[in-house]
């Protein structure tokens, strides 16, 4: 295995990841809400509550913030080799698995076990173990990628 030095990005991802953690830190302390975006997002396709205006603010952050960031920098150059068919049964997939599991990677990865939960524990060793066993047969067994 070797690593790719050109797109090492430790500074970016420690940014990044400061600003996940204090959005979600944020969030729990003045709204008491964590920061899982399925969760958010399921709350937003139930009838409109008490909950539909943050809820509904919290999803168009998410959607303005990368369009803010196109006001500093270029886009990254991205290609997706899936057919747009694979990029649906993959989404449709990634949402049966966070019903399954009671939440995201952002719901149990970030905000539970920074909150010290057995079950976020149990859920994030789950779906890490799940995507390096993916890779590993992906690229080892199958010779994709």
């Amino acid at each position: 295995m070797t690593v790719a030095w050109s797109a090492f990005t430790p500074w970016s991802a420690l940014v990044g990841g400061v600003l996940i953690g204090l959005a979600s830190a944020v969030l729990v302390l003045f709204n008491g809400r964590i920061a899982g975006i399925s969760g958010i997002l399921a709350g937003l396709l139930e009838p409109p509550s008490a909950d539909t205006r943050w809820r509904l603010a919290f999803t168009i952050g998410l959607v303005a913030a990368p369009l803010c960031f196109a006001l500093l920098r270029a886009w990254p150059s991205v290609t997706i080799t899936a057919t747009p068919l694979e990029v649906i049964i993959a989404g449709a997939l990634v949402g049966v698995g966070t019903r399954l599991g009671s939440g995201c990677t952002s719901g149990h990865g970030v905000c539970g076990l920074s909150r010290l939960s057995p079950r976020s524990l149990v859920a994030t060793g789950t779906f890490m173990g799940a995507g390096f066993l993916t890779v590993f047969l992906a690229r080892h067994v199958l010779g994709i990628g």
